[in-house]
């Protein structure tokens, strides 16, 4: 998945054409490391229609802040430059793709 910075975060995500799913995390974060995997899965099966991109917190401080990420993993799905669905925590892929079906189906 493709890392976004709080420099090309307009451009990268809320300029784009398509939904686009940030994966807001950090290393040392446990459950952060459970969701990539799941989130590799269903960027495989269903890239083709929503972006995946990852944003490390503690590199990239201004845009968790002023979209108040407090707590990570924070999976937010932005369209047409808005906030659209914010998943807190990690979750199992049956969970995550239900929350993700009105983007990918």
């Amino acid at each position: 998945m493709q890392a976004v910075t709080d420099a090309d975060f307009e451009t990268e995500v809320l300029k784009s054409d398509k939904p686009v799913l940030v994966d807001f995390w950090a290393e040392w974060c446990g459950p952060c490391r459970q969701v990539a995997p799941i989130l590799a899965e269903i960027n495989a099966e269903h890239g083709d229609k929503i972006t995946f991109v990852k944003m490390n917190v503690d590199e990239n401080p201004v845009t968790p802040a002023t979209y108040r990420v407090t707590g990570i993993p924070t999976l937010n799905v932005y369209q047409n430059g808005e906030v659209v669905r914010q998943i807190v925590g990690a979750k199992p892929k049956a969970a995550l793709l239900n929350e993700l079906s009105e983007f990918i189906a």
